[in-house]
């Protein structure tokens, strides 16, 4: 079925189904492209972690409905369900029999990253009427078109009340420092699991990071607030920290996985949006590890960032606005 009006129009199609951190983030580099590149951006976030039915755009679910971002025209409801993208695509992959195209193995996924990653630095479009971007697209857009999405996309107004009221009950008054703990609990983490090589060590490096935050200068009173994927961590942080503010929700069992799954269901992805809002309202934000996606709001919009080196995770970095300093 074709949908009025869109038959003649060049699309960005931006496929996620992972954490929201990955799928904002990604967004923003398919943005980029789409305004670079006079498309329309799709966003197609069907078969979404956090939700138990495969046709259901994740988008409006928990996001305000938007037709635009920053003047890019945006598809971003259960229309897509509707639209026949035209032919021919980018990457190659998607020029296959849609029933060739249901099982893609990681070596081809990461493949499209890649060429994704490249057709976006270079100067030049491509001919293909509709680009598909299913692949992860950390760090291949600029910070501006980041903020611009992040600014763009707002929550569903009842999620968007859920954030300012814990804001106002539990951060006015006070200099909040975020504490972000990405453990896994079991999933393969990939890139983070440098920073868990030993967990006792990790603990401890946290720790060590809370205490340095608590030494910075503050405007107002200090309080600690803790997000986290690991019931275990929350435990041992709030014994060494009594006072640890968190925001209820319910863990997986211990080393069961992900906090992203669908096993949750809509409550799940409503508690990680609540979580990343308040963290990039945070004065002083601690991102452990700083790989994780989940933190990038943060990283962008609060004040105060700390975080430990990428190649040295034992080394505590500050970063306030463009000023970066050794916290070691």
């Amino acid at each position: 079925m074709h949908v009025s009006g869109l038959e003649k129009r060049r699309f960005v199609v931006s496929r996620r189904r992972t954490g929201f951190g990955d799928c904002l983030w990604s967004l923003a580099a398919a943005w980029r492209y789409a305004q670079r590149s006079g498309r329309t951006l799709v966003i197609d976030w069907r078969g979404a972690c956090y939700l138990d039915q495969p046709f259901t755009n994740a988008f409006p679910v928990f996001f305000q409905p938007i037709n635009d971002i920053a003047g890019v025209p945006a598809i971003s409801d259960d229309r897509i369900n509707d639209v026949s993208f035209p032919g021919p695509f980018f990457p190659e992959w998607w020029n296959r029999p849609a029933i060739e195209c249901l099982y893609r193995p990681d070596e081809q996924i990461f493949q499209e990253r890649d060429e994704l990653g490249e057709l976006f630095q270079a100067e030049h479009d491509v001919e293909a009427n509709t680009v598909v971007c299913d692949a992860c697209l950390m760090w291949r857009c600029d910070e501006d078109a980041e903020r611009q999405v992040f600014q763009s996309v707002q929550p569903r107004p009842e999620i968007q009340a859920r954030i300012d009221a814990i804001y106002q009950k539990c951060f006015e008054g006070h200099s909040i420092i975020g504490i972000h703990v990405r453990h896994g609990n079991g999933e393969d983490i990939m890139e983070h699991a440098p920073y868990w090589a030993d967990p006792e060590l990790a603990v401890r490096q946290v720790c060590a990071a809370i205490d340095k935050a608590k030494a910075l200068p503050h405007p107002r009173p200090v309080r600690l607030f803790l997000c986290t994927d690991s019931a275990r961590i929350l435990d041992l942080l709030s014994a060494r920290f009594p006072d640890l503010l968190t925001v209820p929700k319910h863990f997986g069992s211990n080393q069961g996985g992900p906090l992203h799954t669908a096993a949750l269901g809509i409550d799940g992805g409503i508690s990680a949006l609540v979580e990343m809002y308040l963290l990039g309202r945070c004065d002083t934000v601690i991102r452990f590890p700083p790989t994780s996606a989940f933190t990038r709001y943060a990283r962008l919009f609060a004040p105060r960032v700390i975080e430990f080196d990428l190649k040295e995770p034992s080394r505590l970095t500050l970063i306030e606005g463009s000023q970066v300093s050794d916290l070691s």
